[in-house]
């Protein structure tokens, strides 16, 4: 029954992924005599924590009852008081952890605080479901970078637009939906300013019932964005473009708006690696990257690629002029491809969806 609790743990904490950014997602159910009588989710950065719902909801019957979360309890005052201090308090008898927090603040101290004070703890129930879940915020943790998702949509034959750019529309409104619900769990998105020029993208999250709108990343040298463009103009997301340091100020100013914010870097060549610093400095722990050929190219260039999610439409398109997914200079071996092992395959409508994660090389 273990698995199962920490299963119903586990789907709390997916329901929620997106939402609680810087924060991981966390969830927690309280299970006394076989019956559960608390359950919760961590919400949103600087709300109760998961333990805390699941704790207020089970009220005295928290007493001798076994804890499932998802995530070790935090043992540091932060914008909350240390959960595993409101745990002790709530007179739990057991807690069973998916996985411990790496975060230095905590990284096995919450578990030590509950044991000292006389607790039952057991870790790693469920690890592999919560490994993948926590794959963003441990990798956010380890590099202050955020955890990055390439995003692309190709037919058959490997062709994500017409010579003349036309990508309208290469893959089914059920994968373009589930596009959206990527976005809805992802900090921000980026893209080239190419992208902007030729397509004009709203780059939201546009769901039946809503959802959360990430952070608009431009990269843009020259500052070339038009002033009459959406991510401009629309302003239900915070737009971010990186410029070179010789991008002209006048074209600054020109765009100065109350959601959009400049970065203009050291140097006049973006480097990928410290706008994924500087993302990391401000909190982004996903980033999303819907960037055309040369953008993809840079990140696969500097290996700041955490996880590949492709819409392959049944499609064959054809032509040496049709746009690919990844452009960059030509290898002359195969051995210099990005390597890559598929995490999952799946039919979305008429197309398939692969999730591939890098390979470790050997």
């Amino acid at each position: 029954m273990n698995q199962d609790y920490m299963g119903m743990a586990l789907k709390l904490a997916r329901n929620v992924v997106g939402q609680t950014s810087p924060n991981p997602p966390v969830g927690a159910v309280i299970v006394k005599d076989g019956r559960i009588v608390g359950m919760g989710a961590h919400l949103q950065a600087g709300e109760r924590h998961a333990e805390r719902v699941a704790l207020d909801m089970a009220g005295t019957k928290a007493e001798g009852a076994d804890l499932y979360v998802t995530l070790e309890p935090c043992s540091h005052t932060g914008k909350t008081s240390p959960c595993a201090d409101a745990i002790i308090r709530a007179g739990i008898q057991r807690v069973y952890v998916a996985i411990s927090d790496p975060n230095p603040l905590v990284a096995g101290k919450g578990m030590e605080r509950l044991r000292a004070a006389g607790l039952e703890v057991e870790k790693d129930v469920c690890t592999d479901q919560a490994q993948k879940l926590y794959a963003p915020f441990f990798h956010f943790i380890r590099t202050k970078t955020p955890h990055v998702t390439m995003k692309t949509a190709m037919t058959i034959d490997g062709k994500i637009a017409t010579s003349t750019g036309d990508s309208k529309w290469v893959t089914s409104e059920q994968a373009r939906l589930d596009v959206h619900l990527l976005r809805h769990t992802q900090d921000a998105i980026l893209v080239g300013v190419q992208t902007i020029l030729h397509d004009d993208p709203l780059l939201t999250t546009r769901l039946p019932r809503g959802g959360k709108h990430p952070i608009r990343v431009i990269l843009d040298t020259w500052l070339r964005t038009p002033i009459d463009s959406q991510v401009i103009q629309n302003n239900a997301a915070p737009t971010w473009i990186f410029c070179g340091n010789e991008a002209e100020y006048l074209r600054e100013q020109l765009l100065q708006k109350p959601h959009v914010r400049i970065i203009r870097m050291p140097k006049n060549q973006l480097d990928i690696e410290e706008i994924l610093l500087r993302l990391g400095s401000d909190g982004v722990m996903t980033l999303l990257v819907e960037g055309g050929a040369a953008v993809n190219a840079s990140f696969i260039r500097a290996r700041a690629v955490q996880r590949v999610i492709c819409y392959m439409a049944p499609k064959l398109l054809g032509g040496s002029g049709s746009l690919t997914p990844v452009g960059g200079t030509d290898p002359e071996i195969m051995g210099e491809a990005f390597p890559l092992i598929f995490e999952s395959v799946e039919m979305i409508g008429p197309d398939i969806k692969i999730i591939a994660l890098p390979k470790e090389r050997d």
